[in-house]
């Protein structure tokens, strides 16, 4: 079997910065999942209006965002104005934090329920590029992202992890803005010029072309001509099926 090798367009940076959710753990179904619980309880206590949609609404208003930027982007979507309220609120309906922090305490139950997967082709991928001496990183607005790495036995394939602990600590905004992506490579030692990064979601992606990295990875984890475009729509240089499509060698 041929040795596998990093695809042409990887060799051209110097290194890469993954997200963590769908990207290399399979969580993002757990996330919508949790999401919906958080959502569709606030739906019904302000109107009665149609459920959350785990696939489409997440998606397009909370995929990639930060626990209090997805609350606010997706309740806007449906024309609800609730108050910000506090980062200190109780799991509930009433506020933007409150709804955020049913949606954290319903994906923390899960996690202790049971292990989230990761994605084989990822891995073969933070493989090669530790065996070629390709610095990576692991980003994520999710504050849970170091426990889901380290849980999967991932974590020493990265030399930094920015997750949403780091994040708030630091007070960097989320995606769409860049900050979380320059952040890790600022970690790493390499200009946004001479960095990739592989994102699944269309606020990553976007941050990715606004921070000016060398190549953006788009990852199309719905598998249609649809989810392809809009990641390329928001900013993605390359769409993959998954990122174990950017090695080549072997039998495939």
């Amino acid at each position: 079997m041929a040795a596998l090798s990093p695809a042409a367009g990887l060799r051209s940076v110097r290194a890469v910065v993954f997200d963590t959710d769908g990207v290399i753990t399979d969580s993002a179904p757990v996330h919508a999942a949790a999401w919906k619980r958080a959502f569709d309880a606030c739906l019904s206590a302000h109107g009665g209006q149609r459920p959350f949609e785990e696939g489409e609404d997440y998606r397009r208003h909370v995929d990639g965002r930060s626990r209090k930027d997805g609350a606010a982007a997706f309740l806007k979507s449906r024309g609800l104005d609730l108050p910000e309220g506090s980062p200190d609120d109780p799991p509930g309906t009433e506020t933007v934090w409150a709804v955020a922090a049913r949606k954290d305490e319903v994906f923390t139950e899960s996690l202790r329920a049971a292990p989230v997967a990761v994605w084989p082709g990822t891995v073969r991928l933070l493989h090669v590029l530790r065996e070629e001496r390709v610095p990576c990183a692991a980003a994520s607005a999710s504050r849970h992202a170091t426990e889901l790495l380290s849980g999967a036995g991932l974590l020493d394939l990265f030399e930094t992890v920015v997750d949403g602990n780091e994040a708030r600590r630091l007070a960097l905004p989320g995606k769409p803005d860049p900050a979380l992506f320059v952040e890790a490579a600022r970690r790493l030692g390499t200009p946004a010029e001479d960095t990739a990064v592989v994102e699944d979601a269309l606020a990553g992606v976007e941050a990715g072309r606004r921070g000016g990295f060398g190549l953006v990875v788009g990852v199309d984890r719905t598998h249609t001509p649809a989810g392809a475009a809009d990641l390329r729509r928001h900013g993605a240089d390359v769409v993959v099926s998954d990122p174990g499509d950017l090695l080549t060698g072997g039998d495939d």
